[in-house]
Order: structure tokens, then C-alpha cells, then sequence
């Protein structure tokens, strides 16, 4: 009875400490201090590029990627329609705008223009598809440095196609086979034609391959009550109206868009290059300011999601530990009641 007897001042001591780490005696816990909160850091705003399709108008996207970089905007994540699926497959193979400019004032015709009366369209596509090769270093599309997506127009159904992998001229072709003009493009089972039918400006594209900001640039030409006045321009603006409302959607879900003004010029005016360049970059320069708020009022907001889910977490935490704290101490308060009847028993 002796030894059981000093062994108890020894638990009572113990429990009495395991209180005090509680907030000591029988004093009710109180709310947990702040707890301090490492620094918060998200990943930058992933910026994309949506290029329409436009024939010859398509070299304005060159200017639009040139303003860009020079204000220290790097879309990460390309999307093409048509002719901006061009200009889309030299960006993401990783040429930067000068060097796209400098392909442009070299580009001849006959390069890409392979003409052939008795197979569904004036022109084959098979040198569009190898010069385009060419420049990319025969990359495949999945092998670019950055992510890209080209858009075509599945003929059997009309719909829309989104080109991620496999041969990058190929899916380009597909891309910018205006029906009539074209020939239409087999690949696999199924035959394609242009992007720009489905999709004008392949913003959803660009937010598949993960972009969260897309800059869409508009080149389409707009019905105006007046023929365009040549074949090639007859069949793009027949294309364009019909894509006009399902591309109205769609831009709609774009967070800027662009409209470099170059309605004046022809579809198969090439030798308007460098004017559709310039008006790309006026295009861009514009709305630079709204470009860098937008960004950075969704980098703050991704930031200040961040941190509340950091708060949330540590209230959660600091709550969980006081109710464990006063378990503790209601067990301590148990066995101090215990004892003092012990002691009166006695």
C-alpha cells in the first residue's frame, strides 16, 4: 500500500504536465495563435495563342507573335486553323517571330502550290505538306517544342478535328484544304478539309492543350454585301459565313481577341505580306495594356486562391489540434476526480 501510494504524486505529476502542454490547470483551451504561413508561390499564368485561318491575311499572326515577344508574353501553347495553322507549326517547331518574318519574304509561290485540274481541286497540297516539313525538321506534331493543335474539318460528318500528334505538314494540309481549291485530304480512314468550316479561330484548341489565358487573332474576312470578286475569294468568304456563328461562339470564350486589319487583303494576295505583318503588330501593340492587366489580375487571383486554401488549411489544422489538446485535458480532469475520491475514501 506504501508504494502504491508514492507512486501516485508521480501520475499526477505526469498528467499534470501533459496538462500544462494544454494551457496548464483546468483552464479551458483557448483559440490557437495565427500560425504563420510559409510563402505562397503558384506557377505563371499559361498563356496560348489561337492563329485563324485567313489565306495570305495569315502573315499578320507573324506581327501579332512579334508584339508579344517583345513585351515579354510567351504563349506557351499554339493552336492553328487553316493558315494560322502555318504560322502555328513554325512558332511551336521554336522559331521565334524574326525568324517566321524572314521565311515569309522568302517564301515562293511555287513552293507551295501544286497545281492539279482533275482531282477535286486546283491544287494538291502535297508541297504545302512537304514545305512545311521542311521547316519544322520533320518534326511530328507531338515532338514540337511547344504543344500544338491544328484544326481541320472531318468531311464525312463536318466534324471538328483536332490534330495532336502524327505527321505536322500533313495535318497542316488537312487544315488548310479549302474545299474547291484543295484537294481533300485522306488520313487514316476519313477524309478532312478546313478547319476553318468548324472552327475559325480555334480558341477551344488552345484551352485543351491547357492554356488558362488564349489570346485569339480574328484574320477572317467579313461579309460585307459585296463579292470578293476572285474564285479563291468567293470560296473563303463562303467558308467564313459558314463558320461565322459557330466561330462567334467561340470567340466569345477567348480571353482577348485580336483584329488586325487586313480585310483588304486578298486571299491570295501574297504579295501583301509584310503590310499583313505590320497590321498584325498594330493589332497587338493596341491592346497590349489590356493584355498585361488581364494576365495579371488572373495571376492575383490564382495567388490569392492559393493562399486562402494555405489559411483554410492551417485554421483546419489548429483546430484539429486544440480538439486533440482537449481530449487530453478532459481525460487529465478524469483521473484528478478520480484521485480526490481516492483520497477521501481513504
Amino acid at each position: 500500500m506504501i508504494r502504491v501510494f508514492r507512486l501516485r504524486p508521480l501520475l499526477l505529476l505526469s498528467f499534470a504536465l501533459l496538462l500544462g502542454a494544454c494551457g496548464g490547470g483546468n483552464v479551458k483551451p483557448t483559440a490557437t495563435a495565427a500560425t504563420p504561413v510559409a510563402p505562397v508561390r503558384v506557377a505563371p499564368v499559361k498563356v496560348g495563342i489561337a492563329l485563324g485561318g485567313g489565306a495570305a491575311k495569315g502573315f499578320a499572326h507573324i506581327g501579332v507573335i512579334k508584339m508579344l515577344e517583345a513585351n515579354g508574353i510567351q504563349p506557351v501553347v499554339v493552336s492553328g486553323t487553316s493558315a494560322g495553322s502555318v504560322v502555328g507549326a513554325l512558332y511551336a517547331s521554336g522559331m521565334d517571330a524574326f525568324q517566321m518574318q524572314k521565311v515569309a519574304f522568302a517564301l515562293d509561290e511555287d513552293k507551295i502550290r501544286d497545281v492539279s485540274l482533275f482531282s477535286g481541286g486546283v491544287i494538291k497540297g502535297q508541297k504545302l505538306q512537304d514545305y512545311v516539313n521542311e521547316l519544322v525538321a520533320q518534326r511530328k506534331l507531338e515532338a514540337m517544342k511547344r504543344p500544338l493543335a491544328v484544326v481541320a474539318t472531318r468531311l464525312e460528318d463536318g466534324k471538328r478535328t483536332v490534330f495532336v500528334r502524327g505527321n505536322t505538314g500533313q495535318a497542316v494540309r488537312a487544315s488548310s484544304s479549302i474545299p474547291g481549291v484543295f484537294e481533300a485530304v485522306k488520313i487514316g480512314d476519313s477524309t478532312y478539309v478546313d478547319g476553318g468550316v468548324v472552327s475559325p479561330v480555334p480558341v477551344d484548341a488552345a484551352r485543351e492543350l491547357g492554356a488558362d489565358f488564349v489570346i485569339a487573332v480574328d484574320i477572317s474576312s467579313k461579309a460585307d454585301g459585296k463579292a470578293p470578286g476572285s474564285l479563291l475569294g468567293n470560296i473563303n468568304q463562303s467558308i467564313t459565313i459558314m463558320g461565322q456563328k459557330l466561330g462567334a461562339l467561340e470567340l466569345q470564350r477567348a480571353d482577348i481577341v485580336l483584329r488586325p486589319k487586313v480585310l483588304d487583303i486578298g486571299a491570295a494576295d501574297f504579295a501583301q505580306k509584310n503590310t499583313a505583318i505590320l497590321e498584325g503588330e498594330r493589332a497587338a501593340l493596341a491592346a497590349m495594356p489590356r493584355i498585361k492587366a488581364k494576365i495579371a489580375q488572373l495571376q492575383q487571383a490564382r495567388l490569392a486562391a492559393a493562399r486562402e486554401k494555405v489559411r483554410v488549411q492551417a485554421v483546419q489544422d489548429a483546430a484539429r489540434a486544440q480538439a486533440e489538446c482537449e481530449a487530453r485535458q478532459g481525460t487529465v480532469d478524469k483521473l484528478l476526480r478520480r484521485e480526490d475520491c481516492t483520497a477521501l475514501a481513504r
